[in-house]
């Protein structure tokens, strides 16, 4: 909010103020302020200016005027005090005259009563906000970090896509505001604070924190299609309400600009004359090397140069490491003698033909994460909160959102895959309980992640990683989840160990193996429920593809047995 500090109008103030009256009436003026005052230039070098009654009990509702004063031109939006405060309290008018707050604005009359409309509206702006990052990064929400001017430049840009043209003249005042920053900030951090004070979020070293209660209640999918559909009203009611005059006053002030574009490609960004500012730099996701901008777009060469090599000369490696469904590379840094290896994880989107065999062979008993989002924002969250829970994970370096890249820790090892194949292999009489001592302890840290409430959805022998001194790494979250079915994640183990052994002389590898996983389960605390059902139908249909009958039925004979001898001992 601006205010006028200029003798030199006041008598230009009065005409509009007498005019206001004059279309009032006998009603009463709530307020009379000048809006939409996003050019750079003051209110009165413009050649139009828009202004916005504000009058209780106004018989008309809403209704505009073209008035001309002392030679300048007025839009005069006159709007029932009800319809006002409704658009302010729920967007009634898609925020058609709810908006004029957003930007900067210069009252004339009631200037407390718009302060405190404009606090209400920025409130409830901002927890729509935070609701839509709570839905599109669902497995990130309570890590992600938020600056309070994310909320200022989101806020501004999506009336922008709302309404395109809108950038030929708040160009100029996104390029200013950063000197001005904090007396637009003003009203957002009043918002914070009520909302903090409502326990909708918390505050922390100068960042914004969503809260659990928001969290939950954004995994309701009502709550998810009404957020989804506001930008529907707000693209018509402010076409409807607002574009004569903003589409007037851009073209008197840009008009060289705009008749340019009727010549352009629509489909190339239009260049401003500014550089937007990315809102998207103000939210931040943790690493183990610190926060991360959502806005970081950084590539593979880039995060070598930068992050492993830092500036000195070095030799720079990228090899592809396989990865049937993301793309997987190896970058080996050499500076001197020194080596430093970095796995770089890029996640595609599954999409057509390579998704439909996936959700086939798994339809019914369970669901796959499909976006590269999705999958990126689980690897990280999922990763950081196992790494907080002193589970042994690789560390997660670097994350360039833009570009669906994870960069991270590079652990040297054998996957337990390994192991399990040894078995397979064994002479009868051979030893292997080394090897299946190795898979009582995986045993045992899968009940361990599961009393944290966490499914890591994809345990395959070859997601655990050995390192020479015994220690057990957890890799691959991108389908993991807080919350969901555990016995998804022992059928899992259990029927990938079976798809490396013979298929009609190794029942009783099978069931070692199984034995030697169920042991170090329950010896973890697991439940002894999740093994049970790990050996139901709907489990053993979808391994059936690739695991051999006996080896199947003998691993699901001995969970559903563990089940009956617990409840016996019970």
């Amino acid at each position: 909010m601006k205010e006028n500090n200029s003798g030199k109008t006041n008598g230009l103030d009065n005409q509009v103020l007498d005019f206001c009256r004059h279309l009032a009436g006998s009603s009463t003026i709530s307020s009379v302020a000048y809006v939409d005052i996003y050019s750079t230039k003051t209110s009165f070098e413009r050649t139009i200016q828009e202004v916005m009654l504000v009058i209780h009990d106004y018989p008309p509702r809403m209704i505009s005027y073209l008035k001309a004063i002392n030679g300048k031109t007025f839009f005069i939006f006159a709007v029932d005090q009800w319809i006002f405060e409704r658009d302010v309290e729920r967007g009634l008018l898609g925020e058609a005259f709810a908006s004029k707050l957003i930007f900067p604005y210069l009252p004339l009359l009631g200037k407390k009563y718009l302060h405190e409309k404009e606090i209400e509206l920025k409130k409830r702006l901002v927890l729509e906000l935070i609701e839509n990052l709570a839905l599109n990064f669902p497995e990130l929400a309570n890590q992600i970090q938020i600056k309070p001017q994310y909320f200022l430049y989101e806020v501004y840009l999506n009336r922008i896509r709302v309404f395109p043209l809108l950038a030929y003249d708040l160009a100029g005042l996104m390029g200013c505001l950063e000197q001005n920053e904090d007396q637009e900030l003003s009203g957002y951090k009043n918002a914070l604070q009520q909302l903090e004070a409502e326990g909708k979020i918390s505050f922390s070293n100068g960042y914004v924190n969503i809260s659990q209660k928001v969290i939950s209640k954004v995994q309701n999918p009502k709550k998810r299609f009404i957020n989804m559909s506001k930008n529907a009203p707000r693209t018509l009611f402010t076409s409807i309400f607002g574009v004569l005059p903003q589409l007037m006053s851009i073209v008197s002030h840009n008009t060289e600009t705009f008749l340019k574009t009727q010549r352009i490609n629509w489909v190339r960004q239009i260049n401003f004359g500014c550089k937007f500012i990315d809102p998207q730099k103000y939210v931040y996701i943790p690493t183990s090397e610190g926060l991360v901008s959502l806005s970081d777009r950084v590539n593979i060469k880039g995060f070598a140069k930068k992050m492993l090599l830092k500036g000195h000369d070095g030799d720079i490696q990228v090899e592809p490491v396989g990865g049937m469904l993301n793309d997987v590379y190896l970058i080996k840094a050499h500076i001197d003698e020194a080596e430093r290896k970095v796995l770089a994880k890029r996640f595609k989107d599954w999409a057509g033909f390579k998704w439909f065999p996936l959700s086939l062979w798994s339809f019914g008993a369970r669901s796959f994460a499909v976006s590269g989002q999705a999958r990126l924002s689980k690897e990280c969250a999922i990763n950081e909160l196992l790494r907080a829970e002193g589970f042994n994970v690789p560390k997660i370096l670097h994350v360039s959102n833009s570009q669906r890249l994870v960069f991270m820790e590079f652990i040297e090892g054998e996957s337990l895959s390994q192991a399990v194949k040894r078995i397979a292999a064994a002479e009868i009489g051979q030893d292997t309980s080394a090897e299946l001592d190795l898979i009582d302890r995986v045993g045992e840290i899968f009940a361990k992640v599961h009393s944290r409430n966490i499914v890591l959805g994809d345990t395959k022998p070859e997601n655990m990683l050995i390192k020479k001194d015994g220690t057990i790494f957890l890799i691959d979250f991108e389908q993991a989840t807080q919350g969901g079915d555990k016995a998804w994640d022992i059928a899992v183990f259990l029927y990938y160990c079976g798809h490396h052994l013979q298929p009609f002389s190794s029942s009783n590898k099978a069931e070692s193996i199984a034995k030697a996983f169920i042991d170090g389960y329950l010896r973890g605390d697991g439940n002894v429920n999740n093994i049970q059902k790990a050996g139901a139908a709907k489990y053993t249909r979808v391994f059936s593809i690739f695991t051999m009958p006996p080896i199947m039925l003998a691993i699901s004979n001995l969970c559903k047995k563990t089940q009956i001898l617990e409840t016996v001992n019970d």
